[in-house]
């Protein structure tokens, strides 16, 4: 069992993206559950004012690192994670171990006609998946049980969730375990992107750590100012975190 690693007072599984696949093709053999969160800068700080959010991660069976800067922010407060291990990656890694050992899964998420979409890009791209149901994630509270029983209904095994932070988080906290998923996994705007509604950065931002800086630049009313917010939250949690990390330097006996 690996052993976690402490960054911001968040526990996060220090797991290469083989062995969180591994993991998840385990909980669906073993029929245990898996509930998964991911968390990058942004999420990290938004769970410093928002409790509900950092309880529902904190729930979490595995927390991984989506953002390339918490694996950076990881290696400078030594709390090394051995890569990025991106939400919508893990979201594709999943769907093809699906489709080849014929596990159904099920998509709860995005607008009506965002949903539709994603269903044939997913259709073609991976043939022989089970999908045992779906739903957009447009609902009230008050549905959130009936949901969950849906999904328990469908007989599947993977749940993925394509909603924004913290509702899908307080989902996943409140309901997982209702569903009767083996592994849920909260994929964020995966949706969108696989549906061609949005288009996800290019490798080499992604490797600069930068992919937050390409989503801005798409929506950047929207998104700009929230990034530019919180990306500079970020920063100084990491430094203030490293000042207390390193310890003082030992002053030279001036005494004769």
């Amino acid at each position: 069992m690996t052993h976690r690693q402490t960054l911001f007072g968040v526990e996060l599984d220090p797991l290469t993206m083989d062995e969180t696949v591994q993991r998840c093709l385990e909980a669906v053999r073993d029929g245990r559950q898996l509930e998964i969160g991911v968390v990058n800068a942004a999420k990290l700080v938004n769970m410093r004012r928002d409790q509900r959010l950092a309880d529902a991660v904190a729930g979490c069976d595995l927390v991984l690192a989506d953002g390339q800067a918490v694996v950076w922010a990881g290696r400078i407060l030594r709390a090394p994670l051995p890569e990025r291990v991106a939400g919508i990656d893990l979201f594709l890694r999943l769907l093809a171990e699906a489709e080849s050992t014929g596990i159904p899964v099920y998509f709860l998420g995005a607008r009506q006609e965002v949903l539709e979409q994603m269903l044939l890009k997913v259709a073609d791209r991976f043939p022989g998946l089970k999908v045992a149901g779906s739903r957009n994630g447009y609902f009230d509270d008050s549905e959130q049980e009936s949901i969950a029983d849906a999904i328990a209904r469908s007989g599947a095994h993977l749940l993925f969730l394509g909603m924004t932070s913290p509702k899908k988080e307080i989902f996943t906290a409140a309901h997982g375990a209702r569903t009767g998923a083996r592994v849920v996994h909260g994929v964020g705007g995966s949706f969108d992107i696989l549906a061609g509604v949005t288009k996800r950065a290019p490798k080499s931002w992604q490797r600069w750590g930068v992919e937050w800086l390409y989503r801005a630049l798409q929506e950047p009313r929207r998104l700009g100012r929230r990034y530019l917010t919180t990306n500079a939250s970020f920063l100084l949690m990491t430094a203030r975190e490293l000042v207390r990390l390193t310890p003082p330097a030992t002053s030279a006996n001036r005494s004769r």
